[in-house]
C-alpha cells in the first residue's frame, strides 16, 4: 500500500511540470514558425497552450509515467509541431530560430520554477512543501529537456541548429542522418552514454541555479 501511495505522490508532483515542459516547448516552436513566415502549425491549431493539442499518448503520458514510477531518467516527447522550413522567409536563419525556440521555452520555465521555489521557501504554510517539490521537479524536467533537445542529432532541435550552421553541401550530407536520429538517441539512452554526455552540462546548469537560491 505504501508503494502505491508513493507512486501516486510522485505522479502528482511531476504531472504538471512534465506536461508544461513538453507542451510549452512545442507551442514555442509553433509561435516562432508563424513569426517567421510559416503558418502550418497555426492553421492546425498547434499554436496554443492547450496541452491536449500537443499530447502524444506514448511520449507525453506513458514514458514519463513509467520513468517516474521506476525512478529512472525522465524521458518523453510531445507531438512534433509541423514546420515547413521552405515557407520561412529566410529558411536557414529563421529555421535556426524556430528550432531554438523550444529549448528557450524550457529555459524560461527553469527561471519561473526557480522563482516559485524561492517563493515556497518564504512561505510558512501547508502549501510550502508541495510547491517546493513541484518546483524542483519543474527545474529538473526542463533542464533535461533543454539539454536533450540541444544535442546535435536530427531531428532534435540541436540537430536543426547544427544543420543550419553548416555549409550547404555539408548540411545536405548531415540531413541524411535524420532517419537514424531517434535510433541513435535510444542507443545512447539504453547504453547509459546519454547520461554520461548530459551529466556535465546538467551539473553546470544546476551550479548556476544554486547561485540564485
Amino acid at each position: 500500500m505504501g508503494d502505491i501511495e508513493s507512486v501516486i505522490q510522485q505522479i502528482s508532483i511531476w504531472a504538471l511540470p512534465v506536461l508544461f515542459a513538453i507542451t510549452l516547448h512545442e507551442a514555442a516552436h509553433a509561435y516562432a514558425a508563424r513569426r517567421y513566415g510559416d503558418s502550418t502549425a497555426y492553421m492546425l491549431g498547434r499554436m496554443t497552450l492547450n496541452p491536449l493539442k500537443h499530447i502524444d499518448p506514448i511520449g507525453t503520458v506513458l514514458l514519463p509515467l513509467l520513468s517516474v514510477t521506476l525512478g529512472g531518467f525522465i524521458f518523453g516527447w510531445a507531438k512534433p509541431v509541423p514546420v515547413n522550413f521552405g515557407a520561412l522567409r529566410k529558411p536557414r536563419e529563421h529555421g535556426r530560430l524556430v528550432a531554438a525556440a523550444g529549448p528557450a521555452a524550457n529555459l524560461l520555465m527553469i527561471v519561473l520554477w526557480v522563482l516559485l521555489l524561492k517563493l515556497a521557501a518564504s512561505l510558512s504554510s501547508t502549501y510550502s512543501e508541495p510547491l517546493a517539490l513541484m518546483s524542483r521537479a519543474g527545474i529538473q524536467i526542463n533542464i533535461t529537456l533543454m539539454l536533450l533537445n540541444l544535442l546535435p542529432i536530427l531531428p532534435l532541435d540541436g540537430g536543426r541548429i547544427m544543420e543550419s550552421l553548416l555549409p550547404r553541401s555539408l548540411a545536405f550530407q548531415y540531413s541524411r542522418l535524420e532517419p537514424y536520429g531517434m535510433w541513435i538517441l535510444l542507443g545512447l539512452m539504453f547504453t547509459g552514454l546519454l547520461g554520461v554526455i548530459l551529466r556535465p552540462f546538467y551539473g553546470m546548469v544546476f551550479g548556476v541555479i544554486r547561485m540564485f537560491l
